[in-house]
């Protein structure tokens, strides 16, 4: 024996498994189940966003039959911190959740120059790579004197590039540039740091390595290089003496060569000069005579 329940759907009870699926810069994208599953005719939800910097609200009403919703929430701001709750068009229970937005890139190429009183920072607009951020926002700087252990605010430009003096000689400093922070520091952009490890260096701790290493390189190679090109011309020449020397005998070796006797001849230096005309000429060797050249 059996018998068939069929539950009356409770249009009082919050929405199941609301969660985050993706964020982006100014955007969230959530989703959650219908109170009950399969739901008989469409429901009518009600998401409310509140902005917990600058402290607005916004409600916007999404209807649906389907028993997993997802629904993307736009026109938000980068860095921005919001409270989300989703719930039934008649005012039921309610489920909520918290969403960060992700905050505007750090500024790109940050470098240092140096200067006799005073350094300069520089660095790439951010405009370039956020569509999201305008220049007249602007760019705030940090430092941290790590022997004192100190972290100011310098001030902030809408220029690429900042001045700091009065620096301290024996002191390391890190410094930070990030899109200006909106509504009392709680919409920043991410920084970007740079060490400066003494007065008058100018340069990253991974920049100095760096720029070490390609001066470096700079010397080694062209003298590599040159040995290379010294060891070639080397081997050049040698070749092409080495091929003179053997051009040279073989004239010599053929201009004393005897088809008669089938060897090269050759004389001493002894044979040569004005006793060659008093000297006998030898002829008429015979050819059972056995000949001895000592």
């Amino acid at each position: 024996d059996y018998v068939v329940v069929k539950m009356i759907p409770d249009n009082r009870l919050p929405p199941r498994h609301l969660h985050s699926v993706h964020t982006g810069k100014t955007f969230a994208v959530i989703k959650w189940e219908s109170p009950y599953d399969s739901p008989d005719q469409d429901m009518l939800y009600a998401v409310a966003v509140k902005d917990l910097v600058r402290k607005t609200d916004k409600i916007y009403k999404v209807k649906t039959r389907n028993s997993t919703v997802e629904y993307t929430i736009k026109k938000l701001e980068p860095g921005g911190k919001y409270h989300v709750i989703v719930q039934l068009g008649n005012m039921s229970k309610e489920s909520s959740m918290k969403i960060n937005t992700v905050p505007l890139s750090a500024p790109d190429a940050l470098k240092i120059i140096t200067e006799n009183d005073h350094i300069l920072l520089f660095w790439k607009s951010l405009a370039l790579k956020e569509s999201n951020f305008n220049e007249s926002r602007g760019y705030e700087i940090h430092m941290f004197d790590s022997l004192m252990n100190i972290t100011a605010y310098l001030g902030n430009t809408t220029e690429n590039f900042f001045k700091v003096s009065n620096l301290k000689i024996g002191h390391n400093y890190s410094f930070t540039v990030q899109a200006r922070c909106l509504f009392s520091g709680q919409m920043c952009g991410e920084p970007a740091t740079l060490l400066y490890d003494e007065l008058g260096t100018g340069e990253d701790s991974s920049a100095a390595k760096t720029g070490r290493s390609t001066d470096v390189a700079a010397i080694v190679v062209p003298v590599l290089f040159l040995l290379l090109v010294t060891l070639g011309i080397g081997f050049v020449v040698l070749y092409m003496r080495h091929r003179r020397l053997q051009n040279s005998f073989t004239a010599f070796a053929n201009s004393h060569y005897s088809s008669r006797l089938g060897s090269a001849i050759f004389s001493s230096g002894d044979d040569l000069g004005d006793e060659d005309d008093e000297a006998p000429m030898i002829t008429g060797f015979s050819d059972d005579v056995p000949m001895v050249i000592a």
